[in-house]
């Protein structure tokens, strides 16, 4: 007999913190089905794993996933479609992307003109934090998130504007770009702590505001709560979730990803509060200030501070 439950998309990027929160919830997809491993009320949920950047631009110009990651910056340009829900985000709490070079390098090499910075994407919440670094001098490319690495240690060529001379790692590349023989510039993370004693908002993950009318009253809500649900039993079996996360853990040891989801899958990541929803704002309003994206609006995130 078919289920009768829906099916929502809910699109993540394919790296461990991702993989880690959501396990729980099972699979719907055709010919990998999992079943969820947690009660998940009237909903089925069906995979879908993309570069950060990719989900940024799907969601401001199809908004067609159901549930779906998107960076902070990202968000001004999607909120008519989506809401931010209160679990699920990434934040660096004194950590987060770095840029890195093939010498010791300090900040102000950074804002020259001369100088081109391999970058995950123009929309991603690091790219933002580095513009308000800084500034506008510096040139970019925009690289596969998971070649940037590679593209800076070997001096390659891309995008014919010639060879990065640092590049901004995001996931999995804060932890390993050393062993390819670059030096970190800045941490992101750390900049930004330091000037304001918050975390850097990263990634959000946000649901379609028209569940409620597709669904019936309270869709919204129930599928907050499931999700948090989620969240939690993933933290509450933590071996279980390491496991599946290692199956988008590029490069990463066991340890190394169980470093990785510790650092992005905490207390805000089960609900962000007042904190959270404060240093989104502060983000997306200096930056909209400095004319790096557009004003926000009200930061709007649903259930925050409830359960």
């Amino acid at each position: 007999m078919p289920e009768p439950r829906p099916i929502l998309t809910i699109g993540h990027s394919p790296d461990p913190d991702d993989a880690f929160m959501w396990w729980p919830l099972g699979n719907a997809e055709p010919g990998a089905e999992r079943e969820p491993t947690i009660d998940a009320g009237r909903f089925r949920f069906r995979a879908v794993p993309a570069d950060i950047e990719s989900l940024n631009l799907r969601a401001s110009e199809r908004g067609d996933l159901d549930v779906t990651a998107m960076s902070a910056h990202a968000y001004p340009h999607a909120r008519g479609r989506y809401r931010i829900t209160s679990c699920g985000a990434s934040m660096g709490d004194g950590f987060g992307p770095k840029v890195v070079a093939r010498e010791a390098r300090g900040v102000d090499w950074l804002r020259s003109a001369e100088r081109l910075i391999a970058v995950p994407g123009e929309r991603t919440s690091a790219y933002l934090a580095l513009r308000m670094l800084a500034g506008r001098a510096f040139g970019h490319v925009v690289v596969d998130f998971d070649r940037i690495i590679e593209v800076v240690a070997a001096g390659e060529r891309v995008g014919g504007v010639g060879a990065p001379d640092a590049g901004l790692v995001i996931h999995e590349g804060q932890l390993t770009y050393a062993r390819d023989g670059l030096t970190q510039v800045v941490d992101l993370g750390a900049w930004w702590k330091e000037r304001t004693g918050g975390p850097l908002p990263l990634g959000l993950n946000c649901v379609r505001r028209d569940l409620d009318e597709r669904f019936g009253p309270g869709a919204l809500e129930e599928l907050n709560t499931t999700l948090r649900r989620s969240v939690e039993h993933a933290m509450e079996r933590r071996e279980t979730g390491l496991g599946v996360a290692m199956g988008y853990a590029r490069g990463l040891t066991l340890e190394d990803a169980d470093t990785f989801v510790g650092m992005y899958v905490n207390r805000l990541t089960v609900d962000m509060g007042r904190e959270g929803v404060g240093a989104i704002a502060r983000l997306l309003r200096e930056g909209a200030g400095l004319g790096l994206c557009p004003e926000p609006g009200e930061i709007d995130v649903l259930g925050v501070g409830r359960g």
